[in-house]
């Protein structure tokens, strides 16, 4: 990139935060107020983003507006949780019916046992599970069982995987990552794959993966690559532990089924809590076993594991809104806007793309397949940037990484409208772009 196509990328970012800036006074008055109280004015990093986030005020249906009024089309859906928009009446009718009977019932309840059955129903890998309150703890109760059933210490993980606040992936472990013993193989790469987990074999408890990446650009895993996996664990006595608690969604019975593989334990979260604090891991019964208080010798605690919000909105969601065939329709909905996208991106000749299945897609300033994180290197952030910035300015809050989500409520003119916004971003910065 030359000297002076640099600037023009730092003017052009300068003048969007000016003018987001300018368009949003009750916004930076929140954020300098909370700052006070929280480190950056916040508790969960992934919604910051400079010069400061908007503070959004209400949501209803696929809509949000923030404190300065202004109303937006919503195509991140927190972060995938929320697919049945903001104002399901179907969900908050459920919860306040549950409420009605108590809120913490310090006990078994009349909620929990439907919720587990119809999961069970729907993922036919999962033969027993237990909830907990997040993605991220399922991942860490399911690498704990992998652990004490195969009585090893080793867990095969990939460069790019996400699966939760302390299990976050590069090319060795985040910062924040336990101190669990990983080895992090290259994703898609099933040679390395195959030739590591036979060398390691004897010291494998569990491969654990996302079948698409998510929160690393939504980059599909292959299907051989995957295969290789499921037979690799097989053959050194090493549990293969899915992680969809996003990808659950793409598919009327998870990806996992999709795809014909079946993994030894699967991990769960997001929106099957029906907008309400969720997750769950599960899977062979024989594994699921060690939790059993009256023969196991693992204790799982957690106060709210069960609680009555959740399990009323989960049934509720599944039987009523998102069953296995809206979960079909809205993933042919995304795979359609994805390819609308990528036709524009071709037709206009940028290094654009949008990679992802069903409704998650993420925009990418690359051209050529994108099979793991190496061949997103080269990509200029500032233009996730500017285009974060342009969407929000034509009404569409999406994530500032590029990072798209579908749900339920959203119409085909909200879709109509973001590929005309991205069609404007093109022609707008077409000169600050690279070329295909």
């Amino acid at each position: 990139m030359t000297h002076a196509a640099d600037a023009a990328i730092d003017q052009a970012l300068a003048a969007a935060h000016r003018r987001f800036n300018e368009a949003n006074p009750a916004s930076l008055r929140q954020f300098e107020q909370q700052a006070r109280y929280m480190p950056g004015a916040n508790s969960r990093s992934v919604l910051f983003y400079a010069p400061f986030p908007l503070t959004i005020a209400r949501g209803e249906g696929a809509a949000l507006w923030d404190a300065d009024g202004h109303r937006y089309a919503d195509f991140i859906a927190e972060y995938t949780a929320g697919v049945y928009g903001h104002s399901a009446p179907e969900i908050r009718e459920a919860v306040i019916e549950a409420m009605q009977g108590g809120i913490n019932l310090t006990g078994h309840n009349l909620l929990e046992g439907r919720l587990a059955r119809l999961i069970c129903e729907r993922f036919a890998q999962i033969e027993q599970l237990r909830f907990t309150n997040s993605g991220t703890e399922a991942n860490l109760m399911a690498l704990t069982a992998a652990l004490h059933f195969t009585g090893r210490k080793k867990i095969v993980v990939f460069s790019g995987g996400y699966h939760g606040g302390v299990l976050g992936f590069g090319a060795k472990p985040s910062p924040t990552t336990v101190p669990f013993d990983f080895l992090v193989l290259p994703y898609n790469d099933t040679q390395t794959a195959r030739e590591q987990i036979e060398k390691h074999g004897p010291e494998i408890a569990a491969v654990l993966l996302e079948p698409m990446q998510g929160a690393s650009g939504c980059i599909p895993g292959r299907l051989d690559f995957l295969q290789a996996l499921r037979e690799s664990a097989t053959r050194v006595g090493a549990l293969l532990v899915f992680d969809e608690v996003m990808t659950s969604r793409l598919a009327p019975h998870g990806l996992a089924n999709k795809l014909g593989i079946r993994p030894d334990l699967t991990t769960l979260g997001k929106y099957i809590g029906g907008g309400m604090s969720f997750g769950a891991f599960g899977g062979r019964a024989d594994v699921m076993a060690l939790f059993d208080p009256r023969t196991g010798p693992l204790a799982h605690s957690g106060t709210f594991n069960n609680n009555v919000m959740t399990m009323a909105a989960g049934y509720a969601g599944l039987t009523k809104l998102f069953t296995p065939e809206a979960a079909g329709a809205l993933a042919e909905k995304g795979d359609a806007m994805r390819s609308r996208l990528n036709a524009l991106c071709a037709k206009e000749g940028v290094a654009f793309q949008f990679t992802g299945l069903g409704s998650l897609m993420n925009g990418h300033f690359v051209t050529g397949e994108v099979r793991s994180t190496d061949d997103l290197a080269a990509v200029d952030g500032r233009l996730r940037q500017l285009l974060f910035f342009h969407l929000l300015g034509q009404g569409i809050y999406t994530s500032p990484r590029g990072f798209v989500v579908l749900s339920l409520p959203l119409a085909d003119a909200d879709i109509d409208r973001f590929v005309d916004a991205i069609a404007g971003f093109i022609g707008e910065y077409r000169a600050l772009l690279p070329g295909a």
